[in-house]
């Protein structure tokens, strides 16, 4: 059995923290708390390609605005 946040051909989605920060999850998964869905659900890879375009600065909102 795959696991289900390594699995290939499985649905996915993109959550988003208050951070900003983006996170792969199977769509079958309950989101953990604070996270809300912005992608999906879709394949992994039409997500990963989400998330690739989307964050595009790794650092957490908060590192960013204290600049």
């Amino acid at each position: 059995m795959t696991h289900p946040f390594d699995d290939p051909d499985g649905v996915y989605q993109v959550l988003v923290n208050e951070e900003q920060q983006q996170s792969l999850w199977p769509r079958d998964v309950r989101a953990p708390a604070g996270w809300s869905p912005v992608f999906g659900p879709d394949t992994r890879d039409a997500c990963v390609d989400y998330v690739e375009s989307h964050w595009l600065d790794l650092r957490p909102a908060s590192t960013r605005a204290a600049r």
